[in-house]
């Protein structure tokens, strides 16, 4: 039966932590994701977990503990932000090539410079094509939800994986929320145990750990580790299908909101996708055919899916939280774009970079997005297919 609580983001993680008592915690603080190993060592310290916590002098390194920890067969956790992620660079790639499913909490926040602590996407999608699968969540709810499903994604033979659970810096990390939570046992039986086939330091199968991958075989494991990224798609369905039949909250790659028969439509992610659905609802009300497809899977990326959602309608604007300074659009615009390129029937398209740095989206401003789809959809004219809201001059 589950329980009634309020908790923040970060609470939630570490209460999921605790749930499923991970073998190995390595940890660096960095704000906004600081919290979770502070609620964690008060577990490790209060003998609710029997965790090795490691303090180490830097994000390289607590994400190279866990890549140690991973390769002698045992379920290693961390969590980081910003910088601390940016520091991780070249061991998120040595993580995933080695095929560690290493599970990593990233409290999203904005990139220096200048320096700035509050909310956007800029450190989780500068790591995109890292190798790491991406899960983001719209409220606390998901957040603890997405960590629950995170080993089981990551760990399942036909993935082996890490994997990022993306929260909002503050604005879910540290914003407290109803929240339903499971109990301990239904959790661990859910997750299992991690008893890993073939890892890499198993005494009884010693396996060279980091070789130089000459020419001859480089490509062979980058096609592996790709087929294990497509492999994933199928898996986070699987387990989001049981975690619905265990728990009765459902998930999928992208959430479809009042899609039907919408012809203006948002393609969005995190928690601004809240308050663009209250602009929904608002707009529907007043007679106005719109929806929104909320992106929870960024890796790997559904666009298959989100093409398919959005054919019917007239104008669609992607909402990029974070500047991809490729002089043409954002992240999540390209890869959306990239996948209705072929498509026989697409939606005129424009991205729209909104809330670098913590900058507002509220209600009205979501409305406003709509207000210029449906001059697009009438008038069949996108105008600057690339632009920024919200910054003061306009």
């Amino acid at each position: 039966m589950s329980i009634r609580e309020r908790l923040s983001g970060n609470e939630a993680i570490a209460t999921a932590m605790r749930q499923i008592n991970p073998d190995v915690f390595a940890m660096f603080p960095i704000t906004p994701s600081t919290e979770i190993p502070q609620y964690f060592a008060q577990y490790v310290a209060d003998g609710k977990v029997d965790t090795e916590f490691i303090c180490v002098e830097s994000e390289h390194s607590s994400l190279s503990a866990c890549l140690g920890a991973e390769a002698a067969g045992c379920r290693a956790v961390t969590a980081t932000s910003s910088a601390g992620l940016s520091f991780m660079n070249e061991v998120l790639y040595v993580a995933a090539s080695s095929r560690l499913p290493v599970v990593l909490a990233v409290a999203c926040r904005a990139l220096t410079g200048p320096i700035n602590i509050n909310h956007d996407y800029s450190d989780s999608m500068a790591e995109r094509d890292s190798g790491f699968i991406q899960i983001y969540a719209e409220n606390n709810q998901e957040v603890y939800d997405n960590y629950l499903q995170a080993h089981r994604i990551a760990e399942h033979p036909d993935v082996r994986l890490p994997l990022m659970v993306c929260e909002d810096g503050f604005i879910t990390s540290h914003a407290i929320e109803n929240i339903e939570l499971e109990e301990d046992e239904a959790v661990k039986k859910f997750v299992g145990e991690y008893n890993p086939e073939n890892y890499l330091l198993k005494p009884e199968n010693p396996l060279a750990v980091g070789p130089y991958g000459i020419s001859a075989y480089y490509m062979e494991a980058r096609v592996a580790q790709a087929h294990a990224m497509m492999n994933a798609k199928k898996v986070i369905l699987d387990v989001a299908a049981d975690f619905e039949k265990t728990f009765g909250r459902k998930y999928g790659l992208i959430e479809e909101y009042k899609m039907e028969d919408a012809e203006l439509a948002m393609v969005i992610m995190g928690s601004s996708a809240g308050t663009a659905k209250a602009a929904v609802d608002e707009l529907r009300k007043a007679g106005v055919k719109a929806g929104l497809v909320k992106v929870r899977v960024f890796r790997p990326f559904p666009g298959e899916e989100i093409a398919n959602a959005i054919a019917g309608c007239k104008a669609v604007a992607v909402m990029d939280k974070s500047e991809g300074f490729s002089a043409c659009g954002g992240p999540l615009y390209a890869e959306t774009a990239g996948a209705c390129f072929n498509k026989a029937k697409r939606p005129l398209m424009v991205d729209i970079v909104f809330g670098l740095g913590g900058r507002d989206f509220t209600v009205d401003a979501a409305k406003s997005v709509y207000d210029r789809l449906a001059k697009i959809a009438e008038t069949g004219e996108t105008g600057d297919i690339y632009t920024h809201m919200g910054q003061r001059e306009r």
